[in-house]
């Protein structure tokens, strides 16, 4: 796994995936939680899309309480996440090989808009042989391992 600590001085980003929203939302102690709390920190700043804003919000409609519509709705107000535009058609279809369709998005987004680290909690199609492979420039990482990257490196 390639760390990327090595801008020093500048703060790093992080592409969040929806799942992180979505599970922030329902634990405001778990680890995705954490992890948007460390990115409303001096080292780090939260990128995303409107896409996956609007796929975490259907997503805790769909299987959590109003409660957590809230607080998904507040921590994106303490966040102030750098949005995105969407990536072009063109540029998703150049990784249509290593990731499924309905994922490609996010994969797109973190390269195109030069993240340091991609943190999502969708092992399935993201930590892949065929993307270990591609040999990207960005580090796919779920929130524990992130946080414990973020820990390990706590003097950046």
């Amino acid at each position: 796994m390639r760390e990327n600590f090595n801008m020093a001085g500048r703060k790093k980003k992080v592409l969040l995936d929806a799942s992180i929203f979505v599970a922030a939302a329902g634990s405001a102690s778990g680890g995705s939680s954490l992890v948007l709390e460390v990115c409303r920190g001096l080292r780090f700043s939260a990128v995303t899309t409107r896409k996956i804003l609007l796929e975490a919000q259907r997503n805790i409609r769909k299987k959590l309480s109003s409660e957590a519509l809230l607080r998904f709705y507040k921590e994106i107000g303490n966040l102030n996440p750098e949005i995105i535009k969407p990536p072009t058609k063109e540029k998703l279809s150049q990784h249509d090989d290593i990731i499924a369709l309905k994922d490609r998005h996010v994969l797109v987004s973190a390269l195109e808009s030069k993240s340091n680290f991609l943190i999502t909690l969708d092992r399935k199609h993201f930590q892949t042989e065929a993307i270990r492979q591609a040999n990207l420039p960005i580090t796919i990482l779920t929130p524990k391992e992130f946080l414990e990257l973020v820990k390990k490196h706590k003097e950046l």
